[in-house]
């Protein structure tokens, strides 16, 4: 049950917020709250008729899909199912650079310009409405509340995005206060700097934590290792997102802090596609995205095989996102969840195309094939992998008290024994391993494209 305060945060404050912004928020969570009880095929006709409107409303006033819909002879108005859209091509990161005002609404409103790292380093530049933005936070609030917490709630959020880094003025500063949400900056994780972030959080008690599960597992163990605890602070739930969440994460986490992880996926570009609920589903925002999972060819598979994830944003009229590319690994799922909303799930979301490495031989791997070596070695504080070609990978480590030297030859052999004998491994003991520029860390980055390999990936063995 949330306090008198949350109570007037959640039910006045930000509203009011909301309102002056020209955001219909409220109303679109409220309506999200109850259409997630729907039975799944009531779901796919709401679906289908925002398609419908969506692939009609960019037709008329997209330059970029007016003239596409041209060439190709299509017609919105002929749509009969979500399957029609596979007879549109794909949207990619290059395609948006290269036709970024056509991608505009000659009708739009105000936009906010957004951009993302990307992995290659070439960031993406692209643009949200209002529509959009509204969409977003009612679909990240309406799965807030699921796990009995809510806006207003004490929040710390560990993020290392210049855009939300950037906007810490004095505003930005007062809203927060209002809002009880802290911000605490994922870039420096030194020991000092982790050691301020421990004793902020016990100070701080927060009801939620939000952010990279890399950076939040890290302050966990930190905490651990100085024998700080941060299972007695009344933490009901942590949310983590905008990396692939390890089940080594999940555990350190949750015991750590004393109370369930909960995971999230998507992206500034994507929009927030998915959310676990209690009862471990990851739900699709169904209302809002249309999801398709499509192997190296670019053919849409069936619930169960993994591939591509394909998004298609419904509330992206001002500046769409159809058939979009997003670069990350998933598999669908046609069961229903437990907890009995009628919203579609995704199985797996495997991580980036990058996290996946190819063997000597093109059989191709996720990248927790080569963690299972390193991570449970004793004295191992931190790790990545780079697999620069498939000849040479290189291991990073930076190790503590217990790491014995002999274990380089151990990860050298086990990584040749997954990757190939003749595979050179170099292993290098450094101080610290500095995060992507947006504050995230990976534990696997590999330069080798997996479509050199197999067309599917190998089964995992820990």
């Amino acid at each position: 049950m949330s306090d008198l305060y949350t109570r007037l945060v959640a039910g006045v404050l930000f509203p009011l917020q909301e309102r002056l912004k020209r955001h219909d928020t409220v109303r679109v969570r409220r309506a999200m709250e109850a259409s997630q009880w729907w039975p799944r095929e009531r779901i796919e006709a709401l679906q289908l008729d925002r398609l419908r409107r969506l692939l009609a409303d960019v037709g008329a006033h997209v330059p970029y899909y007016r003239d596409l819909f041209a060439r190709q002879g299509f017609d919105p108005r002929a749509l009969r199912g979500v399957a029609d859209l596979q007879a549109l091509p794909f949207l990619t990161k290059p395609l948006i650079r290269a036709h970024s005002d056509a991608l505009r609404a000659g009708d739009a409103g105000a936009l906010a310009r957004f951009n993302t790292g990307g992995s290659s380093g070439e960031p993406l530049i692209f643009y949200i409405g209002a529509e959009r933005v509204t969409h977003d936070v009612a679909a990240k609030w309406r799965a807030t509340r699921w796990w009995d917490v809510d806006i207003g709630d004490r929040e710390i959020v560990v993020w290392g995005s210049p855009i939300e880094l950037g906007a810490q003025d004095r505003l930005r500063g007062l809203r927060d206060a209002l809002m009880r949400t802290e911000l605490l900056p994922a870039f420096e994780m030194s020991d000092e700097r982790v050691d301020a972030f421990v004793a902020r959080i016990r100070e701080r008690r927060p009801a939620m934590l939000f952010g990279y599960p890399s950076a939040i597992s890290h302050i966990a163990l930190h905490a651990e290792r100085r024998g700080v605890r941060l299972d007695d602070l009344g933490v009901k739930v942590v949310f983590v997102t905008s990396e692939r969440l390890y089940d080594h994460q999940r555990e350190i986490i949750s015991r750590l802090f004393g109370c369930p992880v909960a995971n999230g996926y998507g992206g500034r570009d994507a929009g927030f596609i998915a959310h676990q609920c209690p009862a471990g589903g990851m739900h699709i925002t169904a209302e809002d995205i249309v999801v398709e999972i499509v192997d190296a060819e670019g053919r849409v598979l069936p619930p169960g095989q993994a591939g591509e994830i394909v998004v298609t944003h419904l509330a992206t009229r001002d500046y769409s996102f159809i058939r979009y590319r997003t670069g990350d690994v998933g598999v669908l799922d046609d069961a229903p969840c437990a907890c009995g909303r009628g919203l579609p799930l995704l199985k797996e979301i495997q991580g980036r195309s990058t996290d996946f490495v190819v063997a000597a031989d093109g059989t191709v791997m996720h990248g927790l094939s080569l963690i299972y070596v390193v991570r449970d070695l004793p004295g191992v504080r931190a790790f990545k992998v780079v697999q620069e070609s498939l000849a040479l990978t290189r291991v990073y480590l930076v190790t503590g008290e217990g790491f014995d030297p002999a274990a380089v030859a151990a990860i050298e052999q086990g990584f040749r024994r997954r990757l190939g004998e003749g595979v050179t491994v170099q292993v290098e003991q450094v101080a610290e391993i500095p995060a992507e520029r947006s504050g995230k860390f990976r534990y696997i980055v590999s330069h080798v494209p997996a479509t050199a390999g197999a067309a599917a990936p190998a089964a995992v063995e820990a």
